[in-house]
C-alpha cells in the first residue's frame, strides 16, 4: 500500500482570521522529511511577502511553537507543540474522533477493533470496541501495551518507520517469547516487517496470544506513520485468511486519518424563518 499523501489545503476558510490561519499553515508545513524552514523558503512556499513570513515565524517562536537556530537562522518545531501533543493524546479528544469509526468497523466485521499508538517499544491501545463474540480479555483493552515485535497490531506500525530508526529499535534488544509463534530473531523479524510494508497490512495468528488472529493496517497523519488500526478475534473466525476483511479495515483507516487531520465540524444552525405579523 502506498503511503498516504497529504495535501495541505491552503485556502483560508470563510469567516476565519487570515493571520491565524497562516500561522497554522506554517506549523503544518513541518514534517519528518522537512524538519526546518527558513524565512525565504516559507515565503516562497506559500507565496507571501518575506516580511509576512518573518513576522509569522518570529511570533510562533516567541510563544515557543518554533525555535530558531541562531547559526543558520532556520526554524524548527518548539516545545509548546510537544506539550500540546501530549495533552491531546490524553484529553479524550482522540477517543471522540476515533470512536464512531471503530464502532462502525465492529458493526461491519463483528470483530474486536483496536486503535493503538506507539509507546516506546510497545503499542498502547487508546480506543477499542469489543467484538460480537465477547471480550478478548478479562480486563479493559484500552491502556494495554502490545510488544513491538509480536502481533499484527504492532508490526503494521513499526514496519513503516524509517529503516535506520527501525534498526536502532530492534537490534541488540532482547525480545520476549510469548508463544511458540513469536519471532525473536532480528533478521527474521526484519524480513517480516519488510513484507508488511510491501503488502500494506500485517496478518498474524497466535504470535502474542495463542489462538488469536489479528489483521492490522497503519494509520498515517500526513506522510508520517501515527498508529495502527486492527481487527482481532479467535483464529476460527477468520478461517485462516484476512482478505474478506481487508477492504473494510483499509476504508476505516482512511476515514480515521481524515477525521484526525480534518475533524468534522458542528453544522451551523439554520437561520430561523421569520414571519410577518
Amino acid at each position: 500500500m502506498a503511503m498516504a499523501e497529504f495535501e495541505l489545503d491552503r485556502r483560508t476558510p470563510a469567516g476565519a482570521l487570515q493571520t491565524v490561519d497562516r500561522a497554522l499553515l506554517v506549523l503544518l508545513a513541518f514534517e519528518r522529511t522537512r524538519p526546518d524552514w527558513g524565512v525565504t523558503e516559507v515565503a516562497a512556499e506559500f507565496g507571501w511577502d518575506t516580511s509576512v513570513a518573518q513576522r509569522l515565524l518570529a511570533t510562533l517562536a516567541g510563544r515557543g511553537f518554533l525555535v530558531s537556530d541562531p547559526a543558520t537562522r532556520r526554524y524548527r518545531i518548539g516545545p509548546a507543540v510537544l506539550r500540546l501533543g501530549r495533552l491531546w493524546e490524553r484529553s479524550g479528544s482522540l477517543e471522540l474522533l476515533a470512536g464512531p469509526v471503530l464502532e462502525e468497523l465492529r458493526r461491519v466485521t463483528g470483530d474486536t477493533v483496536l486503535f493503538c499508538l506507539p509507546d516506546s517499544f510497545h503499542m498502547r491501545c487508546v480506543a477499542a470496541e469489543e467484538g460480537e463474540a465477547g471480550p478478548l480479555r478479562y480486563y479493559p483493552l484500552v491502556g494495554e501495551l502490545y510488544p513491538a515485535h509480536a502481533g499484527a497490531t504492532a508490526k503494521s506500525f513499526y514496519a513503516y518507520l524509517p529503516d535506520e530508526q527501525r534498526h536502532r529499535l530492534f537490534r541488540g534488544r532482547p525480545m520476549a517469547r510469548f508463544t511458540d509463534r513469536t519471532v525473536t530473531d532480528p533478521d527474521a523479524l526484519e524480513q517480516q516487517l519488510l513484507k508488511v510494508r510491501a503488502q500494506g497490512y500485517a496478518w498474524t495468528v497466535g504470535e502474542y496470544d495463542t489462538g488469536i488472529a489479528t489483521l492490522a493496517v497503519p494509520v498515517f497523519l500526513g506522510r508520517e506513520p501515527y498508529g495502527s488500526l486492527s481487527l482481532g478475534g479467535a483464529e476460527e473466525r477468520f478461517e485462516g485468511a484476512p482478505e474478506n476483511r481487508l477492504d473494510a479495515l483499509r476504508n476505516a483507516a482512511a476515514l480515521l486519518e481524515k477525521r484526525l487531520t480534518h475533524p468534522p465540524q458542528r453544522p451551523k444552525p439554520k437561520a430561523r424563518r421569520t414571519t410577518s405579523a
